[in-house]
């Protein structure tokens, strides 16, 4: 989930699927219970939306230790442009995909071990409009 764009009417909401087809926001217990990971924080991306006359919408974070040494993938989008701001709103926040606090491509994947942090920030909308429009 992330940040969705404004429109010329309402502000973009927050921590949604925008567009976004065979995914799910999967609660923190059945990752616990199925995974051997804690799930560390799990918050609104706050000031991520872009401004504009109607902002838009807050991207997401998630922070996820392994519990054990596993193989992870990242398909993540909006990593290496930001996502448009409309008729003079500002764009979003880019997304970043971290493994212990370092950033990694948007595509990658690699070995980790127990102990090591995952972490997903996902981007802002777009604002619409001129702020102060």
């Amino acid at each position: 989930g992330g940040g969705q764009g404004a429109s010329p009417t309402a502000p973009g909401p927050t921590g949604v699927h925008v567009a976004m087809s065979n995914t799910r926001n999967t609660p923190i217990e059945v990752l616990e219970v199925t995974f051997p990971v804690r799930v560390r924080t799990y918050a609104i991306r706050r000031a991520t939306g872009g401004s504009g006359a109607h902002r838009g919408g807050d991207g997401l974070v998630r922070e996820i230790e392994l519990l054990a040494p596993a193989q992870v993938s990242v398909l993540a989008e909006r990593r290496r442009s930001a996502p448009a701001g409309a008729r003079g709103g500002d764009d979003g926040a880019m997304g970043r995909s971290l493994v212990n606090g370092v950033e990694v491509p948007s595509k990658w994947q690699g070995p980790v071990r127990a102990g090591d942090v995952i972490g997903i920030e996902t981007p802002g909308g777009g604002g619409f409009g001129r702020p102060g429009d």
